[in-house]
């Protein structure tokens, strides 16, 4: 007889047990292979073991581990040079995850204000089907009543509109206002593209009233839609981002990237961590950015994401009664499910490929950037198969009757 796990019970878990991961592929303890398009939730954005973070990692580990931020540590300077040389920003905050860089980002919006006597401008304006992460803070931000349940009233000073509607935006606006966060593309919500021009008109409507703009590109950045981040499509720079995820590309680290007038309201004493930025994350983000930066690396992203979406196109045509529409950028797209999209993603893993449910439905399908197009096929392929499946049991289910 089996005992009771001694780990809370907050995740609903496959029997799934993996030994070790190869490129885009994870190997169970029993030996059978799946095709990850799960990617650990978009993080393993160079897929499982790769040699160069292999190899970063096992050199800083024989060196030091932590000495915390009461002293410099090198690779943070060095990885916060080559991300604001890459990004609008100025000055960088490291972090260990998306919560926390998306708590910088709030906190940091707030004392700017502050600091310039405008203790109200405190609000933070969100859109729904936003995901922002499960500290108090974030899920306050996100507005998901089912992330809010049970964990008493909700933090004050966050406001949600829908996406896109000019009209309701330009309503929850005024004097308490300090920033509106927005993701792109929203992940958890259902891959849901934000159009370039509602993410134009945001800049300037933050412009117009000295309000900052945050993006939330914990799941969008770092190589994910084809470029460095999702919000380069839309030549629109924010004032704050959060990133997390494909930086440490399975190493638990992020960052809060800002302007400097921004992070300089954050002071000694404003703001810390103390794991943040250690020099293992360090060495393991500082990796990840020579593979994402290098010479036609993100082009082969893109092209690599034009392909599959193609390719997934084609599978609705010919599940209509499974799948409904693909959406998404690069290597972030959704299969907008007909059926529940939880049942899809159990009978995609019965064929042997990894993926992620999301909200409105929605099937992610978001594999490692490293991916061949050999592989790309044997995803069409195995989600074909699951696919099939359904099919037949439909068929079954409208026979019997």
């Amino acid at each position: 007889m089996t005992s009771a796990s001694s780990l809370f019970g907050n995740y609903a878990r496959s029997n799934l047990e993996f030994d070790h991961g190869e490129g885009v592929w994870l190997v169970t303890n029993d030996g059978r292979r799946f095709l990850d398009c799960g990617s650990g939730i978009a993080v393993n954005a160079l897929g499982h073991s790769h040699p160069h973070l292999v190899s970063a990692l096992k050199e800083q580990a024989e060196k030091l581990w932590h000495v915390s931020n009461l002293h410099k540590v090198p690779g943070q300077e060095k990885l916060g040079e080559r991300l604001a040389a890459s990004s609008f920003a100025d000055k960088v905050l490291m972090v260990n995850s998306g919560a926390e860089a998306m708590e910088a980002c709030i906190k940091a919006a707030r004392r700017y204000h502050y600091d310039r006597g405008n203790p109200e401008r405190f609000h933070i304006v969100t859109f729904e089907g936003a995901f922002h992460g499960r500290t108090i803070a974030t899920i306050a931000a996100g507005g998901q009543e089912k992330y809010l349940e049970g964990f008493g009233p909700k933090a004050p000073g966050f406001d949600q509109v829908p996406a896109g509607d000019l009209e309701a935006l330009a309503a929850i606006i005024g004097p308490q206002t300090a920033a509106i966060a927005i993701e792109p593309i929203q992940g958890e919500g259902g891959i849901r593209e934000q159009g370039t021009d509602f993410l134009r008109h945001l800049r300037k409507l933050c412009d117009d009233n000295g309000i900052l703009l945050i993006f939330d590109e914990i799941q969008t950045g770092v190589g994910r839609t084809g470029k460095l981040f999702a919000h380069e499509w839309a030549g629109v720079a924010p004032d704050l981002m959060a990133i997390a995820k494909g930086i440490g590309g399975g190493f638990p680290m992020g960052a809060c990237l800002a302007t400097e007038e921004v992070a300089a309201c954050l002071t000694p004493g404003t703001h810390g961590t103390t794991f943040g930025g250690n020099p293992l994350a360090m060495a393991v983000g500082n990796a990840v950015l020579d593979v994402v930066l290098e010479d036609g690396f993100l082009e082969q992203v893109e092209r690599k994401g034009l392909l599959l979406k193609q390719k997934l196109a084609g599978l609705v045509d010919t599940h209509p009664q499974v799948l409904a529409e693909v959406r998404g950028k690069g290597l972030l797209l959704g299969l907008k499910c007909v059926v529940p999209a939880g049942e899809f993603v159990a009978a995609a893993r019965e064929h042997g490929l990894l993926a992620v449910p999301a909200g409105d439905n929605v099937v992610r399908i978001i594999p490692p950037l490293t991916i061949t197009e050999e592989e790309l096929s044997e995803v069409v392929t195995r989600l074909d198969a699951a696919a099939s499946t359904f099919e037949k049991s439909q068929s079954l289910e409208g026979a019997a009757e």
